[in-house]
Order: structure tokens, then C-alpha cells, then sequence
């Protein structure tokens, strides 16, 4: 008898088979991220509580589509590697790193969120000090493994793949750790200012680096785009270019108001 499997590959739209073909376990786990999404959803039309003046739910919310985004990109990704890369044991730990990581940073975000306390910048006592310092360390766990994806992909092309394309998925993967952990750093000891734009909470006239940091980690989704609208090296380079430009002003921006 066939073993049964939570989804089946063989359901669903083409997309969600491929990506399940790609890498399975990162597929399901976002599945399961963006499934999670409607119970927080519900509690937050029901709990009014808020943490300076935006839901206590909303911020788990954020995080799970955030993180549910990462890895359905880094499934997607990974299906360029040969198929003994995607069954071999490198993959596997990368894989593994991504979902422990993510798992605990989501987990207390979300817990804190239950129990209507902040999970960031909420130090004053020891336990939630060193959570605050995990959480840290687990967010530069999570988006190194982008450019750990980008050598086992440099290491092992796929050839069917245009090059500015490919160029463009690795400076995206390499840019996300680059800039998502150099604006994650700087963010870390800076608690943004409260107000700002609805659900976000940017404030956008000066001293947050939440905008910086969004940009940041989201190289990996929004440069391979670029490549796929405008598929030439010299573009990719240009836009790589023009991406760090824009991330270095929201920086600036940001340290602005500090």
C-alpha cells in the first residue's frame, strides 16, 4: 500500500506540484505558515489588545507570510540543483537550519503574541533578554541559508536556465544576507518609532529601518523578477546596482532620526 503523504503531489494546481517537486518539506512548510495565517486572523478580529497601538497579532501574521514567502522561494530555487544535489545531504541540513530557525523565531513571536507581550526589545528581565538575543542569532541563521543556496546553485548550474536569470536568482540569495543582516544588526538595539503606516507600521519621514530591512530580505524575490522582466546581464547588474543604492538611502533614512 502507497504511503499517504499530507498533500499529494498529485492534487492541486500546477504550480503547487511543481513546487512540491522542487522541494517538498520547504513547500509543505510554508503551506502549514500560510495555514496558521487564518486562526491568527480570526483571533485578531476577536482580541483588541495592542502593543503600541498596532494588534498583538499582527506582527506574528507578518512573520509567518514573511517567512512562508522565503521558503516557497528557496523551494523554487532549489529546483534548478541536479537531483542527486536536491536528495544530498548539504540541501537537507540547509533545509533544516531554515525551518528550525524560522520555527522558533515564529513560535515566540507568536506565543508572546498570546500572552499579549512584546517578543522584540523586550529585555527587562534575564529569560526575555536572552530570547531577544536568540531571536537575533535565529534571523541570521535563517537568511544565511540564502547565500549558502546561492553556492550549492553557483557550484551546480542549471543549464537550461537563461544566465541573466540565473545571475539574478544568486544576487538576489547573496543580497538578502548581505543587506537583510547588515539592516537586521543595525535595527537590532534601535526600537523603531511607534505610528506610522497602517498594518506596516513604517514611518517613513525618518528613524526606522524597517523599510531598509524589508528591502533587504526581500532581494531574493524582487531581483529574480527584474531578471525575468528585462533578461540580460548588464540589466540585472544595473538593477543589483540600483537595488543597494535604494537599501543604503532607507539606511540612512532610518539612522536619520537615531
Amino acid at each position: 500500500m502507497q504511503a499517504l503523504t499530507l498533500i499529494p503531489s498529485t492534487t492541486g494546481p500546477s504550480w503547487w506540484r511543481e513546487l512540491l517537486r522542487r522541494e517538498r518539506r520547504l513547500a509543505l512548510y510554508g503551506a502549514l505558515l500560510l495555514a496558521l495565517v487564518l486562526p491568527m486572523a480570526l483571533a485578531w478580529s476577536l482580541d483588541a489588545r495592542e502593543l503600541r497601538g498596532v494588534n498583538v497579532w499582527i506582527k506574528p501574521i507578518k512573520f509567518a507570510l514573511s517567512i512562508a514567502l522565503l521558503a516557497w522561494t528557496t523551494a523554487w530555487f532549489a529546483g534548478h540543483l541536479p537531483a542527486a544535489q536536491r536528495r544530498g545531504r548539504t540541501l537537507s541540513a540547509l533545509v533544516a537550519v531554515l525551518i528550525a530557525s524560522a520555527s522558533f523565531e515564529f513560535i515566540y513571536i507568536t506565543l508572546q503574541a498570546a500572552l499579549g507581550q512584546a517578543s522584540h526589545y523586550n529585555t527587562g528581565d534575564a529569560f526575555h533578554g536572552l530570547m531577544y538575543t536568540l531571536m537575533g542569532f535565529g534571523a541570521l541563521l535563517l537568511t544565511a541559508t540564502q547565500p549558502w543556496l546561492a553556492w550549492l546553485l553557483w557550484r551546480h548550474p542549471d543549464p537550461r536556465q537563461p544566465p541573466a536569470l540565473r545571475l539574478a536568482m544568486l544576487l538576489g540569495l547573496v543580497l538578502t544576507f548581505a543587506l537583510g543582516a547588515s539592516a537586521g544588526t543595525l535595527l537590532g538595539p534601535r526600537q523603531p518609532p511607534e505610528g506610522g503606516l497602517p498594518l506596516l507600521g513604517w514611518v517613513l519621514s525618518g528613524g526606522d529601518l524597517r523599510p531598509a530591512h524589508f528591502l533587504g530580505i526581500h532581494a531574493a524575490q524582487l531581483l529574480p523578477l527584474l531578471g525575468l522582466l528585462w533578461p540580460q546581464r548588464g540589466w540585472v547588474w544595473a538593477c543589483a546596482g540600483a537595488y543597494t543604492a535604494g537599501f543604503a538611502g532607507l539606511v540612512a533614512l532610518g539612522l536619520s532620526g537615531t
